[in-house]
């Protein structure tokens, strides 16, 4: 089979990034042999290392250590570029742009920008950025589908569990009427530490020092986070029009040991619940701490796991769990969605949706 290139142009080079370069390394000959694409990285945009470009593609290893060991791309990088990230984008000459940019909760820019860009550039897209979804999906879906091109974003919830390929791909005919999920890690955590009798204050550090709760933990713990994600699925499986600001929303800063320990008497836990459901009156959707008993299913998700269950027409409903992900998850999510675009361009793929 007659080997070809897949360019690609990546805006965001953090954990994620360079975890999906690695499994694109890792993954390469498999997939030249398999589909006939030589997978090639044309750009490398970020906002605080530097931005790479090279047509004929860049060293990724190198990219790699530059960025982990010197903390950005040294000046002698042949690749090393002075424009802007649009302008990097735009010479690229890439088939597909990774929107891998950090999440702007209240207008979910820059990234819809760079996605609208590489749209009317004819690229595939691929994001892990919630932002866009919850933004500005519809808007960004038709352009998509205007210029027949693929946008994907499985990443945006539960990291690489495949949560909108289950309904697209595997539910055929089915209608989506509600979710429900525990979808943010930091404040399950916090919860989980606060049932074994910590405090708040203590379960907060110790999941910073862990890595998974930020310095400033108020996007989880305010419940930012888990109302972009709500709106995201909203947006998706149901079809909606809603943003972060639209979903009723209450964090977790103000429960306390007490609270914890009362509901722990009365048989139940507190977990941070994301709900969205379609009505008669139209589409609702919450992100609220809630008493569930301790032998609800739910209530078994603990530490950093994820859990998103979907009621459906026809199937009913369909829980899915995510068991304590890591950074390696997330790029998989990733990986996973230009895996989909590459099988769509080789011509090797099963349409589900046709048959």
């Amino acid at each position: 089979m007659e080997k070809k290139k897949i360019r690609i142009c990546m805006v965001g080079f953090g954990n994620a990034g360079r975890a999906f370069c690695r499994m694109l390394l890792y993954k390469s000959e498999e997939l030249e042999s398999t589909y006939g694409y030589e997978p090639v990285v044309t750009a490398i945009c970020t906002k605080t290392k530097g931005i790479l470009l090279n047509t004929g593609g860049l060293n990724l290893q190198q990219a790699i250590e530059e960025a982990e060991q010197r903390g950005g791309f040294l000046p002698d990088n042949t690749g090393l570029y002075q424009g802007t990230v649009l302008e990097a984008i735009e010479r690229s000459c890439a088939d597909v742009l990774l929107e891998l940019s950090t999440l702007s909760i209240f207008d979910g820019q820059p990234a819809i920008t760079h996605i609208e860009k590489a749209l009317d550039l004819g690229m595939h897209v691929v994001t892990a950025n919630k932002g866009p979804i919850a933004w500005a999906y519809s808007r960004l879906k038709e352009k998509a589908d205007s210029r027949n091109r693929m946008f994907l974003f499985e990443a945006t919830v539960m990291d690489g569990t495949p949560v909108y390929n289950l309904v697209k791909e595997t539910l055929p005919g089915c209608r989506v009427i509600a979710f429900k999920g525990i979808l943010n890690s930091t404040t399950n955590f916090i919860l989980e530490e606060m049932e074994k009798g910590a405090s708040y204050e203590a379960s907060l550090k110790e999941a910073q020092m862990r890595g998974f709760a930020e310095a400033d933990p108020s996007m989880d713990i305010d419940g930012w986070d888990a109302a972009a994600k709500t709106a995201a699925l909203i947006n998706v499986l149901l079809k909606g029009e809603v943003t972060p600001i639209e979903i009723r929303r209450t964090g977790i800063s103000a429960i306390t040991l007490d609270e914890i320990n009362r509901a722990r008497s009365e048989g139940k836990k507190i977990k941070l619940l994301c709900e969205g459901r379609r009505t008669t009156d139209g589409i609702t959707g919450i992100v609220h701490p809630v008493k569930l008993d301790e032998k609800d299913f739910f209530s078994l998700i603990d530490a950093t796991s994820s859990i998103l269950s979907i009621t459906t027409d026809l199937m009913g409903e369909i829980c899915i769990v995510e068991k304590d992900p890591e950074i390696q998850q997330t790029a998989y999510g990733i990986f996973s969605d230009f895996l989909t675009i590459l099988k769509n361009i080789s011509g090797i793929r099963r349409d589900y949706a046709k048959q």
